[in-house]
């Protein structure tokens, strides 16, 4: 509990015995508690002491500090290369192999924890829908490649990945994390951050969820064909976008055409209501 609490509880204790008579020596006592225990307030901040997870108490106040992130969408992605598992084997890996290709680069904690591999064996599980797309998926956390292997190793069964189809990064030294503006200096591992990077290792997109949730590899796939059909077609994609529906022409007059056919389509769905 925050030290937030322990006041309120405080302010509460004194309105239960105002107008009584209660020895002096309670009212010293209750300032003494209260005194102690906000006196542990940067205790109150830290989340779950360095943990990937909170406990189940909760925790109301998080004071992470991320690092300044190099990675700016509309730019080219900050540049790495590392020690990466692929199939089975170690090897050096760079982003610039995936010149030419969309680039999916997730971050996440840590190997051998609890929402991380449900993360990996969903991109994993659906690669080859990335590559009919042409684009590759790469995995990366500040684990060494030693430790990636090992959890490669390890049956899905027991909380392992088995083998993989997409490689798993080492970021040892934190420097791509750092780069990508996903570390946080003060529990040693990175958020969970995903980057789209398309064919001229231009960054496309940024997004950064905080360590309880995982990310939807529908969504990424929704978001690389979207990519893809603005780099191939010019037009724009409207919210929430699937292949199929239509787009908008980035013009003052010609986008009229996409308002009014959405208006009809409202209009009937209106009139099959009622």
């Amino acid at each position: 509990m925050c030290c937030r609490y322990f006041s309120s509880t405080f302010a509460s204790q004194v309105r239960m015995i105002r107008g009584s008579r209660v020895h002096i020596g309670l009212l010293a006592s209750i300032f003494l508690i209260n005194g102690v225990l906000c006196s542990v307030e940067e205790a109150c901040h830290s989340f779950a002491g360095g943990s990937v997870y909170p406990h189940t108490s909760g925790v109301e106040t998080v004071d992470h500090k991320l690092q300044h992130s190099k990675a700016v969408i509309s730019k080219q992605a900050p540049y790495w290369e590392s020690i990466a598992v692929v199939n089975g084997e170690m090897t050096e890996l760079k982003l610039t192999d995936y010149r030419g290709k969309y680039l999916v680069l997730f971050f996440y904690p840590l190997d051998f924890t609890f929402v991380c591999p449900t993360e990996i064996l969903a991109f994993n599980d659906r690669i080859q829908e990335f590559r009919d797309l042409n684009t590759e998926v790469v995995g990366c956390s500040v684990d060494s490649q030693f430790t990636h292997l090992a959890w490669m190793n390890t049956p899905r069964k027991e909380g392992g990945l088995g083998p993989l189809n997409i490689p798993l990064l080492s970021d040892l030294t934190h420097k791509i994390s750092k780069d990508y503006g996903v570390y946080l200096d003060d529990v040693g591992h990175a958020l969970r951050g995903l980057f789209i990077i398309d064919h001229k290792g231009v960054l496309r997109q940024i997004t950064m969820n905080d360590l309880h949730v995982g990310r939807s590899v529908d969504e990424t796939l929704r978001l690389v064909q979207a990519f893809q059909y603005t780099d191939k077609h010019g037009e724009v994609c409207p919210a929430g976008w699937k292949p199929g529906q239509d787009t908008i022409i980035p013009d003052p007059v010609k986008k009229k055409q996409f308002f009014a056919k959405q208006d009809l389509k409202q209009k009937k769905k209106t009139a099959k209501k009622n």
